[in-house]
């Protein structure tokens, strides 16, 4: 089964600071929300995240809507709301999903840092979506380099938002 990856980065790959992004760019939310949500009708795609990243959003995002939730735990005893999988890894993650069958629309990893480095290298990773943010932040978290064989499909026109600009990229294998 393959499935994609999408996160935002900053000029060095970074990606967060103290678990929460350094970061708020509405129409990178925007676009964020539009591609893990869009989906065939009579499907509904799903999100992978780590329990780090499930922990970090608001109260009110968890689980995200109109998406299949899965985080990825050691912890077999999480408490979480009814309709949201645990797996003990992406493989099993990617297992369970495809049970679902044709009810299943696209599979997104949305991070954390050591989620997104298992994934971008795993063989059934073939998309990659990034919003490039043209600036430094100060981040402890850093998106990995891309491996090769990804390669630029598609790129939007430079956005500019609170005095940052930023663009989508679409990268395939």
């Amino acid at each position: 089964m393959n499935f994609s990856i999408i996160a935002a980065i900053d000029n060095n790959r970074g990606i967060g600071i103290g678990n929460k992004l350094p970061w708020h760019l509405k129409g990178d939310m925007n676009h964020y929300r539009a591609v893990t949500t869009m989906a065939e009708p009579g499907t509904t795609n799903a999100v992978i995240m780590g329990r780090t990243t499930w922990e970090s959003l608001p109260e009110k995002y968890r689980p995200q809507p109109d998406r299949i939730n899965v985080i990825l735990t050691r912890r077999r005893d999480m408490l979480v709301p009814d309709g949201v999988l645990v797996a003990g890894s992406l493989d099993e993650a990617l297992d369970m999903l495809s049970s679902l069958g044709a009810g299943l629309g696209e599979v997104f990893v949305i991070g954390g840092a050591s989620v997104y480095a298992e994934s971008i290298v795993h063989p059934s990773c073939h998309k990659v979506y990034l919003t490039e943010i043209d600036n430094e932040y100060d981040c402890d978290t850093h998106f990995p380099p891309l491996p090769p064989g990804f390669i630029k499909k598609n790129a939007s026109d430079k956005q500019s938002e609170q005095g940052v600009s930023y663009k989508f990229v679409i990268y395939e294998k």
